[in-house]
């Protein structure tokens, strides 16, 4: 019998989930769009990662969240690791890539840049106030030019003269992008400028005053676009890598986390209750949250409270020790 660790990252657009073994091997993997709701997407995940290890002798003793909807995952789960995205990417693109000193992150609806040195992140920067230069800004491009995102990149390296687009605001670059449909450029070059708009916009926005320096690797579902890839690569003046595995590093990043925590042995209650995840038990509960206003102090505290059907199993938002809620389960 095998020992594997799950781990799940929880974020606006997707959701993605993996399995390691003992080895931090992964031996089962997940994305699926979120929909606005993480916790039937997070067992929508779970469910695909079970069946691709049905019957392989493999208990999951463990399991590590990360993401917008860690805290709410994880006490689904039982998870034994909740951890913010920066850590849990740093984790797992330094294990597969322990040479690494600079990290570049786009995701759906934000985007991240991690330096690191001797393994260890050591500066970052996020931004998640404009969608420009995200994946959720590229999917509504190829909407309007007819296009699936997915053939973005291979487009975009046919093109021999990209259009030169403004891509520091969504709506200065969709009326720029427009405009040069209107006037004839084609769609190649056009689609080749997005990708260069991208990555200056990410350049001069989220690595504004970083030193980004080699081995650098790319993640998140747009590093998966060539055209994006390439401008990079183009921008930096160096070669950027990436990861069959890199939409995933997030989840990764969570197993990793939890497999150095070790196998839940204190669980009374819950999926881990046995010490080995049941899969049914996470699945056929209820889980709902519901937002308490706390009213004992100045602060005024949103808590946040987490119910496993009528029992409540975790909490948090209060910022001090009037608004901590017990739980019942």
């Amino acid at each position: 019998m095998t020992q594997g660790y799950l781990g799940i990252d929880i974020g606006s657009i997707s959701t993605k989930g993996v399995i390691i073994d003992e080895n931090r091997a992964i031996i089962a993997r997940s994305y699926l769009w979120t929909e606005g709701n993480p916790t039937e997407a997070s067992r929508n995940v779970v469910r695909e990662l079970e069946s691709q290890v049905e019957g392989k002798g493999v208990q999951i003793v463990g399991a590590g969240t990360t993401g917008s909807a860690r805290r709410l995952v994880g006490a689904m789960l039982g998870a034994s690791v909740i951890k913010n995205e920066i850590t849990a990417h740093a984790v797992g693109t330094t294990f597969l890539h322990p040479k690494v000193r600079t990290i570049l992150e786009i995701g759906g609806q934000d985007s991240k840049i991690i330096c690191v040195a001797n393994g260890i992140a050591v500066d970052y920067a996020m931004n998640t106030l404009c969608a420009a230069g995200t994946g959720s800004f590229l999917s509504s491009q190829a909407h309007r030019l007819g296009v699936e995102v997915e053939e973005f990149g291979d487009i975009a390296l046919t093109s021999q003269k990209p259009a030169n687009i403004a891509a520091r605001c969504t709506v200065f670059a969709e009326s720029d992008l427009v405009h040069k449909i209107q006037v004839g450029y084609a769609r190649e070059d056009i689609i080749a400028g997005l990708c260069n708009a991208v990555a200056s916009n990410y350049l001069n926005n989220v690595g504004k005053g970083k030193k980004i320096e080699a081995p650098v690797v790319f993640q998140g579902g747009v590093s998966k676009n060539a055209g994006v890839v390439h401008a990079f690569e183009e921008q930096l003046g160096m070669e950027v890598t990436v990861d069959p595995d890199g939409h995933l590093m997030g989840a990764f990043g969570a197993a990793l986390l939890a497999a150095d925590a070790g196998p839940v042995t204190d669980a009374e209650s819950g999926p881990f209750a046995s010490g080995v995840l049941d899969f049914e038990a996470m699945l056929d509960f209820d889980f709902k949250t519901r937002e308490v206003e706390c009213g004992k102090c100045a602060n005024h505290c949103e808590i946040i409270c987490v119910y496993r059907d009528k029992d409540i199993i975790d909490s948090w938002g209060n910022r001090c020790d009037k608004g901590a809620v017990k739980t019942t389960a």
